[in-house]
């Protein structure tokens, strides 16, 4: 029996979960469930006979998804704090120059981010840029979401707040903020061993808005996190939740991100956000070594990843 993996294992785990979820679920993405290959045919490379999305991009790469992620992961490390205006700042360095994607290549930019990233740079108020109509719920700040509950030493009450705020950035109506909120309270029970993570989160985020007040009429009507719709695997950032969250059902890693990719559509992200929380769940170890050695970039992720185990205390990576 594997020993179980030490907290330095888990978080790198998440770090290099979410990475190569996102570069796994690449190339299929935009393709509905019957089209996905089988469960031993979904690999980096898909099989020959497969008609997959972005031609262009070499195997093994992450998208914005990750990107984005380690924008996020960057600064929180460099600044030592939320600092709103220096995520955006760096979301559009990636947007503009490439800044942490992989060879520079920015592509499959959502088109919340894209106008929110516009409306930034055309000198608009930060907090004024993100969309926030009841339309403007898609998965793109969420995705990016995990290396903020991995960096976050405060309380849940904090922690929910930062994740509400670094959501505002980009996608600013509160239902995108309570699924960040609640992606982060997942991720810091998991890490704490909770035995029903999910069910966790959920009592904290209940315990923080009682009955009566916005966030949890928002919670209630239209996430309904306790009795889900079954899966599909789509952009809506409720969709993507609890896609991930009944990802999670399958299994090791590697099952996790195939049931993931299996659901079909936006099948980048939502292997990116399960293969977040899985990598966290196992540890780095339960990774398939095929897909980390195939993963591209590395050489972006690793110093801030020993940054991020520097800060809570740990003194080994891999364990």
């Amino acid at each position: 029996m594997a020993p179980f993996p030490t907290r330095s294992n888990r978080v790198a785990g998440g770090i290099w979960g979410l990475l190569v979820g996102d570069a796994l679920g690449v190339p299929y993405e935009f393709s509905q469930p019957g089209a996905i290959p089988s469960f031993d045919r979904i690999d980096m490379t898909p099989p020959a006979d497969f008609h997959r999305a972005h031609l262009g991009i070499q195997p093994g790469t992450w998208s914005d998804d990750g990107a984005q992620a380690l924008c996020l992961l960057g600064s929180l490390l460099e600044r030592g704090r939320m600092d709103p205006d220096d995520i955006m700042g760096r979301f559009c360095r990636w947007f503009n120059d490439g800044y942490l994607a992989i060879g520079k290549n920015v592509f499959d930019v959502g088109f919340q981010t894209r106008l929110a990233i516009d409306r930034f740079l055309q000198d608009k108020p930060l907090m004024e840029c993100a969309p926030n109509s009841e339309w403007s719920n898609g998965n793109g700040a969420l995705m990016r979401t995990l290396p903020l509950a991995l960096w976050h030493l405060g309380s849940d009450a904090d922690l929910i707040s930062d994740a509400m705020l670094q959501s505002s950035l980009t996608h600013g109506h509160v239902r995108s903020g309570i699924c960040c909120a609640l992606y982060c309270l997942w991720a810091r029970a998991i890490l704490s061993g909770a035995s029903q993570p999910w069910m966790v989160a959920l009592d904290r985020f209940e315990a923080r808005f009682p009955q009566g007040t916005p966030e949890r009429f928002e919670y209630e009507a239209n996430i309904h996190p306790r009795e889900p719709d079954p899966a599909k695997g789509t952009g809506h950032v409720v969709d993507a939740l609890n896609s991930a969250v009944q990802a999670m059902e399958a299994g090791s890693y590697e099952a996790v991100v195939k049931a993931a990719i299996q659901f079909g559509n936006d099948t980048d992200t939502t292997a990116c956000i399960a293969g977040g929380v899985a990598g966290l769940r196992d540890g780095v170890q339960a990774i398939p070594s095929h897909w980390l050695e195939a993963l591209r970039g590395k050489d972006l992720v690793e110093p801030f990843l020993k940054a991020l185990v520097s800060r809570v205390g740990m003194e080994n990576l891999f364990g």
